[in-house]
């Protein structure tokens, strides 16, 4: 029985109340000075923008382009509604369809899902950057590959970005690498025949 008493006078002298009384008198003293100003600097987030709207430079099809836009506004918006590129297009908008793709230091990216503020300093292209002899946009023409035309842009630029990383492709190869494009149209086939055809011009494997 003594040692029952002995533990029901330690649960006693522990209560909830004091425990909550000595964390905030912890959590004030870490307020009052005990980090250094050079800690506490340190400890600051770096490169915030926002929350209001902020002026950004992109480069854009060798050009560089000014907008005002907020922190969270995508790359695709800024395109579109600060800068009059309309040809990414704003389908999905959570990065399933591919019909805002752009390429971003060369690499094939979605639009839709780069905030503008992050794409500073990377060269960005989008369709109309494009030459209208380029060999793929010619090849689309050729293979009736656009139909609608609203997934167009996207393809164009995923193929172009495809061609870059394999130039001798095989129509599987085509398949595969355009899977992230979504056509609603269903012309999938003219749009491969159209790649292996670009691929051919440049030189490819296919030639």
């Amino acid at each position: 029985m003594g040692s029952n008493d002995e533990l029901n006078k330690t649960r006693k002298g522990f209560s909830r109340r004091g425990f909550i009384r000595g964390v905030g008198i912890s959590g004030g003293a870490l307020g009052t000075g005990l980090l250094e100003p050079e800690q506490a600097e340190a400890q600051q987030p770096k490169n915030v923008a926002g929350p209001a709207a902020v002026a950004i430079t992109l480069n854009v099809n060798g050009k560089p382009m000014k907008a005002t836009v907020e922190p969270r506004e995508t790359l695709l918006d800024t395109l579109r509604n600060h800068l009059d590129l309309t040809a990414a297009k704003r389908v999905c908008d959570r990065g399933t369809c591919g019909a805002c793709t752009v390429t971003m230091n060369g690499k094939v990216v979605y639009s839709c899902t780069v905030l503008a503020i992050d794409a500073q300093g990377k060269q960005i292209q989008t369709l109309e950057g494009v030459a209208q002899s380029d060999a793929v946009v010619q090849a689309f023409v050729d293979h009736d590959a656009q139909q609608c035309g609203y997934c167009t842009p996207g393809f164009v630029m995923a193929a172009r970005g495809f061609l870059a990383k394999t130039p001798n492709p095989s129509y599987d190869d085509v398949k595969n690498g355009l899977g992230g494009n979504l056509c609603r149209c269903g012309t999938y086939v003219g749009v491969r025949k159209a790649v292996l055809q670009a691929a051919k011009a440049r030189g490819g494997r296919n030639a």
